[in-house]
């Protein structure tokens, strides 16, 4: 990793700033699947209410920092919803919860419906079922 990536390439992985910051006051909590770092805020207690009286919790990203690559479960912890990190036994997995998939826009697995244009396939032909609005 350069320098220059370290400074300015705030959208892949984290600048100098949350290295230092990282270094100084995180603590590290968990990993999740796609290998995202989760930290929170050390030498303080935790507590409930209002955000400033809470500790800080922060993600550093694999690879591209994109929020939807953060599993729900971490984002609940992230949001002080939970206040237990989902690793080992607070992990909760049941047969019916599908694995997380980040956002696909904009990349080759998007999601095209059919007759789409992007969606390289043949378009159904009209049934003929359509009649033009006039106005009288």
């Amino acid at each position: 990793m350069s320098w220059a990536t370290l400074i300015f390439d705030w959208w892949d992985r984290a600048t100098w700033g949350t290295w230092l910051y990282t270094w100084r006051s995180g603590e590290p909590v968990g990993t999740d699947g796609f290998g995202n770092r989760y930290y929170q805020e050390k030498g303080r207690p935790d507590r409930q209410g209002p955000h400033w009286n809470r500790r800080r919790r922060w993600v550093i990203y694999a690879g591209l920092a994109e929020a939807s690559n953060v599993p729900p479960e971490w984002n609940a912890w992230l949001q002080h919803q939970s206040e237990v990190p989902p690793i080992g036994p607070a992990a909760t997995s049941y047969p019916w919860i599908k694995p997380h998939v980040p956002n696909t826009t904009g990349s080759e697995a998007a999601y095209h419906p059919p007759g789409s244009v992007l969606d390289r396939g043949a378009r159904d032909r009209a049934t003929g079922d359509y009649q033009a609005w006039r106005p009288e």
